[in-house]
């Protein structure tokens, strides 16, 4: 209980200067550097760049240096393999099964009918490049690390007292990435560079060649000769052309060109300047690379640098977490992640993770590039997990929850980009395969916006509801930018097709007199019949219509809004007002995942679908006592039962955990997730790597200390009692509104809150709460509540 109340205080910045700080009061300065004291012995130990589009993986050997290349188009095939399967005559068979009772038969007819099963065509790496030194002696002093901060990777260590010493970034402004090695060895840099690519199965895809004497290309052709297509081969040796090019400038020494590659001989400096560029964005990508190359040679690896760091500051520390932890930074990461593992809490390494989420959206979505895919960017393979593709029922989303919290919005801009495409793919297979109006997307997607069912199982891919999850990200943009013309333009339109279609498919109960969506799902999970089978497809299910309640109540929000009378909105509200409630109790205060309790043969299933209402959604608040004390019940079933144990799923724990209040539980949560979730370079294990466990993370940590999804500010809603000081300074709220938050002795100290838009607002510390007139153009409003007036800012 807080036996104060808040006091606001409006600073109105009249030459007010900041107090001074008692020295003892002084926090550590953590730097955000992830180092090791030894290179990476393999690709999960590698550190990533990226600069939105190109990436690579730096392993840091001191001898033979492997940077495995990235770019975020290099997909095989084409848009070629249709749109849809199906019928309208087929869907209405399977619904008759379910209405019979026959769910099993129902579940093998979707897939021979509807479904292009066991899809492989996957994005790929770009290759390699392969520096090899000559070096003699003995290793000492090395050191590989990832400035957060400054996005800068380096590479040192010393041979003989000689320094040697290597920068890497990826920067965006200049759209390229940077190597540069120095050294103070009398005898100077001596190694070869190499590109290279792994072949497809034995198919050679690149040519290497050498354009100048010190410049070397890989110009290449995506292929997928282990391609499959509804479980049958399909070679595809055509996809998206692209080329890698090299080149090496140096300030003394020799640089040339041989059959193996490029030589540096005796240079105390060079830099290494690549780009890459494909036919997916350009068809004149050879020609842009050569432009490229000649505005980077007329600026000094300092200039570059500097770019790059003030255009990726700009984004980076937007945001300041501290735990007020002493910061260790003696110690490498991977020392540091062990002992947290035994269960020493490094609260320090909790805020980097925190902003290790941050700085790889940052490197793999910028405004005209892809999105983040199921890697983000960083992929090995020619044929990689789940293709490193597009899931849409869950993992690509949990990509751009930290977007608008942690005041990234505009590397939100790819996803909805992606998204606008798939809706005119999706629009299609509504009409041919569904018979209806409106645009559908099911469980998963590519670079080239296929729409249509990839499973081999009904329970993992019948799915419908892809574009109806996607569609939240435009709302929630639109609550977090109060951008009207981006709702009008862009977020309106795709609301409005996946309404659209969802007012089509509902079908009206008879007995009830209530709409009904089935065949329905519950993702990758599935329940016992009446026969004792254990089956997938049902008559309703929780997180499909809290999908579609959600998205019938965000149109008909933006239509009126926007003050727009479209023909479809009628039958929108009057099926929205009849539809079949998303959230039922069952006889145990569960919420039900399914429309009846049936049996579960995954108690502990690692989907928490039926739960989308309490987040992301915001169905599910303290303002239902019994649905939140359901969901709660939901998760200590599910975790009873071995639940959660996945990165992704880990991560979407914490969130549900912030979303009830439940501090200790999103401790012990994060506590599990560096446990058993993060690989030594900290990217997230499903197992294997799939990024959206690392976004998930930053976004459950932001739920902690910020909500706003029930119409008000929630401050410190799950603060464990373990973080008992710290801050958190550029948070955003719904509404445009930025938040810094100080707390002390696990207490609030002191809020600020700035907007550009004149607005009211009501904001909740644990049992107060405050209605504030918020002025325009930032000024800041301080809350303190222990009810002194703060003059010296």
């Amino acid at each position: 209980m807080i036996k104060k109340s808040l006091l606001l205080i409006l600073v109105l910045g009249l030459g007010c200067s900041a107090p001074k700080e008692k020295k003892e009061d002084k926090e550590e300065v953590n730097e955000h550097v992830l180092w090791y004291a030894q290179p990476a012995s393999d690709w999960m130990e590698a550190l990533p760049i990226g600069n939105g589009r190109v990436g690579a993986m730096i392993f840091g050997n001191s001898k033979n240096e492997r940077i495995q290349l990235n770019e975020d188009s290099l997909w095989p095939g084409g848009p070629d393999w249709g749109d849809s399967k199906g019928s309208p005559e087929d869907l209405e068979e399977i619904r008759q099964l379910i209405l019979t009772g026959k769910t099993s038969k129902a579940d093998k007819e979707i897939i021979d009918r509807f479904s292009n099963k066991d899809i492989v065509k996957s994005h790929q790496t770009m290759g390699d490049v392969y520096l090899d030194f000559e070096h003699a002696g003995d290793i000492e002093n090395y050191k590989r690390s990832l400035s957060l901060n400054d996005a800068l990777a380096e590479v040192s260590y010393t041979i003989d007292g000689e320094q040697y010493h290597r920068k890497i970034f990826a920067t965006a402004a200049d759209d390229a990435i940077i190597i540069q090695l120095s050294t103070t060895a009398e005898a100077g840099l001596n190694f070869s560079v190499n590109l290279d690519r792994p072949e497809d199965e034995g198919h050679r895809t690149v040519e290497v060649s050498h354009p100048a004497e010190n410049q070397i290309s890989m110009l290449g052709e995506i292929t997928q000769m282990g391609a499959v297509k509804n479980s049958k081969p399909k070679p595809l040796d055509y996809g998206v052309k692209f080329e890698t090019l090299l080149q090496a400038e140096t300030d003394s020494g020799k640089v040339y060109s041989d059959a193996s590659g490029l030589k540096i001989e005796g240079a105390k400096e060079v830099t290494l300047y690549l780009v890459a560029n494909t036919s997916f964005y350009t068809e004149d990508f050879q020609q842009k690379n050569r432009l490229a190359l000649e505005k980077l040679s007329k600026k000094t690896v300092e200039e570059l640098l500097e770019s790059h760091k003030k255009d990726y500051q700009e984004l980076f520390t937007r945001v300041d977490f501290s735990l007020e932890a002493a910061v260790n930074d003696s110690v490498p990461t991977n020392k540091r992640l062990e002992a947290f593992k035994k269960g020493k809490e490094d609260r320090a390494l909790i805020t980097d993770l925190f902003q290790y989420g941050r700085y790889l959206l940052i490197s793999s979505s910028r405004p005209g590039t892809n999105p983040a895919n199921l890697q983000g960017l960083w992929n090995q393979n020619i044929a990689a997990p789940w293709n490193a593709d597009y899931h849409l029922n869950v993992n690509l989303q949990m990509n751009y929850w930290p977007a608008e919290v942690t005041n990234l919005s505009e590397l939100h801009e790819p996803l909805f980009d992606y998204t606008k495409g798939l809706v005119e793919r999706g629009k299609n297979t509504a009409r041919e395969q569904y018979g209806l109006e409106g645009a559908v997307l099911h469980n998963a997607s590519d670079l080239w916006g296929a729409p249509y069912m990839q499973a081999r199982e009904a329970y993992w891919g019948s799915w419908i509801h892809g574009g109806g999850w996607l569609a939240q990200h435009f709302w929630q943009h639109y609550l977090f930018t109060q951008d009207k013309e981006f709702l009008k333009t862009t977020a309106y339109p795709v609301l409005k097709e996946f309404a659209t279609f969802y007012a089509g498919w509902l079908v009206k109960d008879e007995k009830t007199g209530s709409f009904v969506s089935f065949p329905e799902t519950s993702p990758e999970n599935s329940y016992i019949n009446e026969q004792g089978e254990r089956v997938a497809l049902s008559y309703g299910s929780a997180m499909g219509h809290q999908i579609i309640a959600e998205v019938f109540d965000n149109t008909l929000k933006a239509a009126e809004i926007l003050d727009i009378e479209d023909a479809i909105l009628g039958e929108i509200e009057e099926k929205r007002n009849k539809l079949t409630p998303g959230l039922k109790l069952g006889p145990d205060g569960r919420i039900l995942e399914w429309t009846e309790p049936y049996e579960e043969p995954e108690k502990g299933h690692r989907h928490l679908s039926h739960l989308y209402a309490l987040h992301p959604g915001s169905g599910i608040t303290e303002a239902d006592s019994n649905l939140f004390v359901g969901a709660q019940k939901s998760i200590d079933y599910r975790l009873k039962h071995g639940g959660a144990g996945t990165g992704w799923s880990r991560a979407w724990m914490i969130n549900f955990n912030a979303r009830l209040f439940d501090a200790e539980a999103a401790r012990e949560n994060i506590h599990k997730f560096f446990e058993i979730s993060l690989a030594d370079n900290l990217f997230d294990l499903h197992p294997p790597f799939q990024i959206d466990g690392n976004f998930g993370y930053t976004a459950g940590i932001a739920e902690m200390l910020l909500q706003s999804h029930e119409g008000f500010l929630r401050i410190l809603p799950a603060l464990p009692e373990a973080w008992e000081q710290g801050h958190i300074k550029g948070l955003k709220a719904r509404g445009d509104i930025g938040v810094d938050i100080h707390w002390e002795l696990g207490r609030l100290k002191q809020l600020t809150l700035r907007t550009n838009k004149k607005q009211q607002v009501k904001v909740k510390y644990g049992q107060e709460e405050i209605k504030i007139k918020l002025p325009s153009n930032n000024q800041e409003v301080i809350l303190n509540s222990e009810l002194k007036i703060i003059r010296d800012l």
